[in-house]
């Protein structure tokens, strides 16, 4: 952008009042954006998914900790660096915000410490200023883990989105987010990480966590955020497993969800699946209104017996589903990569919904996830673009009721 070289550093709303003035000039920002919201988004190197519109989120998330003053907050599901990529240079722009004196406090879930690279770990103890603490989300609700994705720069800026802190995250699978700096969901996605941070601390000491005072709330409208689970939000934070029913409830002609995986059930004691009926009833009434519904998940949900409730869920009339499968990276087999990881959802290309949750039981009741919903037409045909440039492409099969799916295996070639 040669004309506005601070342009980086202006409001996201005042960058799409700019953005809107310089339509169709050569000098236009490759980004999309509303007034405080920012669609941040990946597509693996070498398919043929292409959004030149829309910045990637390590692109992002560098400038918003180069430009941190005073401090960056992350939680995260777990971390996993490789030498030479995307994510290696976002740690170099974190590990410079530290050295600057900015105050880096990060959060991980104490189930993805296995999940997590040992060395990057490593690196992320050795940045000056920052504090790494790990938090047994279990130990809140019994079950559940911190499955947020999602950073605070300075209390004025964040970014949620379906990108784990792992280097696969932003070049080898299938990934969207917003980079946020409307001050209502920036002030209560802080909120968020407070009430997390303090609960690892009380946790730590033995000491009871303290519950958030519930608050009665209207029914949100606008550009809102909302988070899981209940009992742990802030003041004035929706509840996801309520508001999610409420939209499609709503919802008029179409609704177009995007998913790693869906099934109505849960995760309970000695590796039961107990029905979890939420969601699956809520877009079941949807289609029973005549409401099309179009639900794309990853090719890692055809396991059993997830997909016995993905082809019963298809033989819904009004209902389709596909299954996505990416090609393999140009250097060969990447163990848990090569997906489609984004959490989106249009409804009537009016409302979008850009989230952390799978849509699973133990997602929106009983683990940390925040996601956020914008009643802004502009953002939902783009969220429903992104749907349909996979539902229309050539990785997307509709699924075979009569197929025997082979199970899956992310993790071997």
């Amino acid at each position: 952008m040669p004309f506005y070289p601070s342009y980086r550093r202006l409001s996201l709303s005042y960058r799409a009042v700019i953005a809107a003035l310089l339509l169709g000039s050569s000098c236009a920002q490759a980004d999309f954006a509303i007034p405080g919201f920012e669609l941040v988004h990946a597509v693996p190197v070498g398919s043929d998914l292409q959004t030149p519109d829309l910045r990637a989120p390590g692109e992002v998330w560098r400038e918003l900790f180069d430009g941190a003053r005073q401090r960056i907050d992350i939680e995260q599901f777990y971390v996993a660096d490789h030498a030479g990529s995307v994510m290696d240079k976002v740690l170099e722009s974190l590990t410079a915000a530290g050295q600057r004196g900015v105050k880096i406090r990060f959060l991980l879930e104490e189930k993805g410490l296995k999940l997590s690279d040992p060395q990057t770990l490593e690196r992320l103890r050795a940045i000056p200023n920052l504090t790494l603490r790990v938090l047994p989300y279990a130990k809140l609700t019994g079950s559940g883990i911190i499955h947020a994705k999602f950073l605070v720069v300075d209390g004025r800026q964040a970014f949620i989105g379906s990108q784990n802190f792992d280097w696969r995250s932003l070049e080898h699978i299938h990934e969207t987010g917003l980079r946020i700096d409307e001050p209502t969901v920036v002030r209560q996605t802080q909120a968020i990480f407070d009430q997390d941070w303090l609960a690892q601390a009380a946790i730590t000491e033995g000491k009871p966590v303290p519950v958030p005072r519930p608050v009665d709330s209207t029914l949100p409208n606008g550009n809102y955020l909302i988070a899981s689970p209940q009992r742990y939000n802030p003041p004035g934070v929706v509840d996801s497993q309520t508001e999610l029913p409420r939209l499609l409830a709503q919802a008029k002609s179409e609704v177009r969800v995007q998913l790693l995986d869906y099934a109505p059930l849960s995760y309970g004691p000695d590796k039961t699946r107990p029905y979890y009926a939420v969601i699956d009833n809520a877009l079941r009434s949807a289609a029973a209104r005549g409401v099309s519904i179009k639900l794309m998940v990853s090719d890692w949900n055809t396991g059993m017996p997830e997909v016995a409730y993905l082809k019963s869920l298809a033989l819904v009339p009004n209902v389709q589903v596909r299954i996505v499968t990416l090609p393999m990276a140009a250097q060969g087999f990447i163990p848990y990569a090569r997906v489609i990881h984004s959490k989106t959802m249009d409804i009537d290309d009016q409302v979008a919904w850009v989230g952390t949750s799978n849509w699973l039981g133990g997602y929106l009741d009983n683990s940390r996830n925040l996601e956020v919903v914008m009643h802004n037409g502009s953002m939902a045909k783009r969220i429903g673009q992104l749907h349909e440039q996979l539902w229309d492409g050539p990785y997307a099969k509709p699924i075979d009721i009569n197929r025997d799916y082979p199970e899956p295996h992310p993790g071997k070639p």
